[in-house]
């Protein structure tokens, strides 16, 4: 018998005496007796008896009339029973639970509970009262229910409507939101199943040849996710589907489908399925569909109308996410010389993940083998060739080479040159930049003819022709426009390549020449330094010669004799000292041996160097000062070569400090480094002065109070010899001081 849960007004049919009420029978002498079994026959509330036995288990006794129409069973056939002989496992073991509650207990106790009469769920408010025997022991148990289903179910129902207004309420803020694609289909995915309770849902996109991908899954069974799946009884349904209809099948075995589909269904272990179309603008753009995998479903118009509502939105976000792309692609094409192209169709998205990896490609690569061989791979794996080839022209454009080649079933011809006159009708239009296709019959093949659709795309760019692609399919399909746009965008590519890869090498060889001549320079300088040196030493020896021969004369007391004595010996010195740092700089430029390290303390290394100028700047009426850090840790240097550097910039900053300004050297610690600090005040430069400060032979002589002469090879040695220590220097001015700051990492 049927649940009716509406049920409560029927009339009773009342049963014919002598009824058994309790377990008693009851005749009409008793009219006590008679009116508790009206009560009992005639009550809309349902009412039932259970035993308690002695070993505690339970057995039921009787039910009223409007108990037996509640759950479909008579009484005669309930007595006797155990919980497990009428309901399932799990709500026996729940009635069970609060039958010895109520004994447990001894007292009356109220609940709800949902129990399933074949195979029908029902709610139910229940009273148990316990009854007790002369020994107070309880015996029985006397039920009072009432169907409470349409309640449950009117709470369900507002509680299933927040639930799908959240949901529409989420995808649609996303939506707003811009949230990216992938994760608007991933969550509405997520959230669907976990609302419909169900195996699986996916969101399938259709491709041009009527497949299509799964692009979005939740699932609990074998995932679907990233395949292409192509129903063979799908091009009966896609007209269905185009006309916004929907597909609901409860159980694929009763729903009368076509036996390929059936099949085509259990390999995907599909019983029940639900499939809404969705549309981006007026064109079909996937499906929504929610499954059951093992066992069939009654599907609900609220919940093919929650699918409907959610078809709604994704085609939503689809156009949103499009239009998006297509903003960004525009702004693209404007910033690159402003070419305008026409949006691409979904099955040509593959083809621009190909130009995309190429780009990353030539951008990271200047390896022109390692490019092309690539493309030539990729392209054969994308548009299912047989070959791909590329070849490239002579200097004379009379000879062409197949320099790269990917191949799966014909010959290799790599290496192979060609000469165009041969055949010229099909070079004459590549040579001027025009694309090419057309079938050829490759021999060999008998008895079966094979026929091959081939297409030629030129390799160009502004400077001139390059090359050619060459593509081989083994059908007689031609290559739409499409595959044609994108062979011409790959081989714009490669000319990138090839050209990147011919400047590459033309500016390795331009720096192996600036290497060479950078090498001879030196050696030049090597060799005019030794040569000089010699000349100056006889002038040296000659000068020193001569003073001593005049000085017994009394020649040393004419007045000018002296004065040019010393500017001989001055410039003797001065050349000597110019042809040393010419020869020191060389040898720093030339790739020098590593320096000779030695652990010193600056704290008692700096005092006697700047204490060696203290001489100096009292005769010009400076102030020099010297802080150094007493925390400072032991630095590993070459002490001749550190002794160099702090004695030439203390030269230089006395020199173009003026009377009564300040030198002040000093040695921190700054983080990782050891940072020296060398200044001077009353001096500030200018930012040409500061960028040109360490070049060879730059004098700062408008800034020379004291007029002293160099050689101006100084500051250049000392960076180099700075940077030959693994440290750095730099200047900074302003405020009236100028700065040299050299760092040591420790």
């Amino acid at each position: 018998m049927n649940i009716n849960p509406t049920e409560s007004t029927m009339e009773l049919t009342k049963l014919s005496p002598p009824q058994m009420l309790f377990g008693t029978e009851v005749d009409e002498k008793s009219s006590s007796e008679q009116f508790l079994l009206s009560m009992y026959d005639s009550v809309q509330a349902s009412i039932f008896v259970v035993d308690v036995l002695e070993d505690g288990d339970f057995r039921y006794v009787a039910l009223n009339p409007t108990h037996e129409r509640w759950i479909g069973i008579h009484s005669d056939d309930l007595r006797g029973k155990k919980p497990e002989d009428i309901l399932s496992a799990i709500d026996a073991a729940k009635v069970r639970q609060h039958y010895a509650e109520c004994v447990l207990f001894g007292k009356t106790i109220s609940y709800e509970q949902c129990l399933q009469f074949q195979g029908v769920p029902t709610w139910w408010s229940t009273t148990l009262t316990p009854l007790r025997d002369a020994n107070s022991r309880i015996y029985r148990l006397i039920g009072t229910s009432s169907n409470i289903t349409p309640v449950k179910q009117a709470e369900q129902a507002v509680g299933l409507q927040v639930e799908r207004e959240q949901l529409l309420e989420a995808i649609a803020v996303r939506i707003h939101q811009s949230v990216e694609f992938e994760t608007i289909l991933h969550q509405t995915t997520i959230e669907l199943r976990q609302f419909l309770n169900c195996d699986r849902v996916l969101i399938y996109r259709f491709e041009a040849d009527n497949s299509g991908v799964i692009i979005a899954e939740s699932t609990v069974t074998d995932p679907l996710l990233g395949k292409n799946i192509t129903d063979p009884c799908f091009s009966g349904n896609r007209e269905h589907y185009g006309r916004g209809c929907i597909q609901v099948v409860e159980d694929i075995y009763a729903a009368g489908l076509h036996p390929c589909h059936i099949d085509f269904l259990v390999s995907l272990q599909v019983r029940a399925n639900l499939v809404v179309p969705i549309f981006k603008e007026q064109d079909m753009w996937g499906l929504l569909i929610t499954q059951h995998c093992h066992q069939s479903r009654q599907w609900q118009q609220t919940e093919t109308d929650l699918l409907k509502q959610l078809a709604t939105q994704i085609g939503i976000a689809a156009e949103q996410t499009e239009l998006r792309q297509q903003i960004k692609d525009l702004e693209a094409k404007l910033e690159l010389q402003k070419q305008k192209q026409k949006n691409q169709l979904q099955q040509v998205r593959n083809f621009q993940a190909l130009v995309r990896r190429m780009t990353e490609q030539i951008r990271d690569s200047l390896d022109e083998t390692q490019v092309l061989q690539t493309v030539t791979q990729e392209l054969a794996q994308l548009l299912n060739l047989d070959r791909c080839q590329i070849e490239l022209y002579s200097t004379c454009e009379t000879l062409v080479t197949i320099t790269y080649e990917y191949s799966i079933n014909l010959p290799q011809c790599q290496g192979l040159t060609k000469k165009i006159a041969d055949r010229l009708e099909v070079y004459q239009p590549l040579l001027q930049k025009q694309p090419l296709q057309f079938l050829e019959i490759v021999p060999g093949w008998q008895p079966k003819l094979l026929v091959m659709s081939q297409m030629a795309c030129p390799i160009f760019d502004t400077q001139g022709i390059l090359g050619n692609i060459w593509l081989t399919r083994p059908s007689q399909e031609a290559f739409d426009e499409f595959e044609i746009e994108l062979v011409q965008r790959v081989a714009s590519e490669c000319a990138i390549a090839i050209r990147q890869a011919q400047l590459y090498k033309q500016t390795q060889a331009q720096v192996k020449e600036l290497e060479k001549s950078d090498r001879l320079k030196n050696q030049f300088l090597r060799t005019l330094s030794q040569e000089l040196r010699t000349p100056i030493t006889s002038i040296s020896l000659a000068a020193q010669t001569l003073e001593s021969v005049l000085t017994p004369a009394e020649i040393l007391e004419i007045e000018i004799v002296p004065q040019l004595l010393q500017i001989l010996h001055n410039e003797c010195a001065r050349e000597s000292k110019l042809i040393n740092d010419l020869l020191t700089l060389t040898y720093l430029e030339a790739e020098p041996d590593p320096p000779t390290l030695i652990a010193i303390d600056l704290q008692s290394w700096f005092h006697p160097i700047v204490e060696s100028f203290r001489h100096l700047t009292n005769c010009q009426r400076q102030q020099l000062y010297l802080s150094v850090d007493p925390a400072l840790p032991l630095l590993e240097t070459d002490i001749t070569e550190l002794e160099r550097i702090i004695t030439e910039l203390l030269s230089h900053v006395c020199k173009y400090t003026p009377a009564g300004e300040s030198v002040t050297v000093s040695a921190h610690l700054r983080g990782d480094a050891v940072e020296l600090n060398i200044s001077n005040s009353g001096l500030e430069l200018t930012s040409n002065e500061l960028s040109r400060i360490f070049e060879p032979f730059y004098h700062l002589s408008k800034h020379d109070p004291w007029k002293h002469s160099g050689t101006g090879l100084e500051l250049a040695l000392v960076q180099k010899m700075v940077r030959h220590l693994g440290g750095s220097i730099y200047v900074e001015s302003g405020a009236g001081q100028t700065t040299f700051t050299i760092k040591f990492p420790l």
